[in-house]
């Protein structure tokens, strides 16, 4: 049985897998052509999927991709290319595309579909690296993802293969992506269960508290009443108004301690002249994003939510962005 390695032959091999891998990913670099080109061009051009197959290691690797591609606006999927030749071939259609890898060019299970995939009349890319294999020859465009060696000791598991072809993978996604002028709010749209749908998507009037939740007095009504409405509430602030409901301005938190510190009357002393009119309010309609870079900026816990017309429509507390995945 072969001996224990030492930890520094431990750490010296680690370090050896990730330069062999960083310089397959990096040698790829003066590879982009324009069969890149090519391929970019032909994935726009599609009217249907990107059909995206590999087996094994491979294949792996082609789910991922496959992936990438479908949550970055290019509609994909991935196709088993065993079960295509009993059956899953029926997926493809004349208006896809077909992404076959196979880092040897030659998997069987891929090169067995590729006759009945031309009579289908559907475009073909794909990435090997072998440039003089079937796989490569029968392409309509080619990616190159060989690499000088593995970073098994044996040379023999795909390590820098696969990362390579996945790296080629991300490039093309991205490329497709930039073409496609896809944008952030069109990412969040395919990940609403993300936290980065979750703060791109959600605006205000999705987390605000409404109607009797809201904490509101009125300029009339004395201190006594404004502490009462702000602890029943409970987010650190009451909304003053006037008469018509018109957002006067804000007293909070630190407003009351304040005021407690300078020994005014709480039964007496009417909440106009307490007020604090040059605070901060939002629309309901901008993103809740935006309203946690409102807080954060100007050093507060809540706000007001008020209309066009600064008719109050909700309050919002720091601990409702929390709740909601936005912070």
């Amino acid at each position: 049985m072969a001996g224990k390695l030492k930890p520094q032959q431990i750490l010296t091999l680690a370090k050896n897998v990730l330069d062999i891998e960083s310089r397959a990913v990096s040698e790829l670099r003066g590879r982009l052509d324009d069969s890149f080109i090519a391929a970019c061009e032909l994935c726009l051009q599609t009217k249907g999927r990107v059909v995206v197959t590999g087996m094994g290691k491979s294949g792996h690797i082609s789910g991922k991709i496959a992936a990438t591609l479908a949550s970055t606006g290019t509609p994909a999927f991935f196709m088993h290319p065993a079960e295509a030749s009993h059956g899953d071939l029926g997926m493809i259609t004349a208006d896809d595309l077909l992404l076959a890898i196979s880092f040897s060019g030659e998997t069987q299970e891929v090169v067995t579909i590729l006759p009945l995939v031309k009579r289908l009349g559907t475009k073909l890319v794909s990435m090997t690296g072998q440039t003089q294999s079937t796989l490569a020859r029968v392409a309509d465009a080619h990616l190159d993802v060989s690499v000088a060696e593995e970073a098994c000791p044996l040379n023999l598991a795909p390590t820098a293969s696969t990362t390579a072809t996945l790296a080629m993978g991300d490039a093309l996604a991205v490329a497709l992506l930039e073409s496609r002028g896809f944008t952030a709010e069109d990412f969040a749209l395919s990940h609403p269960s993300g936290s980065l749908g979750k703060r791109l998507l959600l605006r205000v009037e999705d987390v605000m508290h409404r109607g009797d939740e809201i904490p509101l007095i009125s300029k009339d009504m004395n201190l006594r009443d404004g502490l009462l409405e702000m602890t029943e509430k409970g987010l650190g602030m009451t909304i003053v108004v006037d008469e018509n409901e018109k957002m006067l301005g804000v007293f909070t938190d630190g407003d009351l301690r304040r005021t407690l510190d300078d020994g005014i009357d709480v039964h007496n002393t009417k909440m106009k002249s307490l007020v604090q009119t040059d605070c901060i309010a939002v629309r309901p309609d901008i993103l809740a994003a935006e309203a946690v870079r409102i807080l954060e900026q100007n050093k507060i816990t809540s706000l007001p939510v008020v209309d066009d017309n600064d008719s109050v429509v909700g309050a919002l507390n720091i601990h409702d962005l929390f709740r909601a995945g936005i912070v």
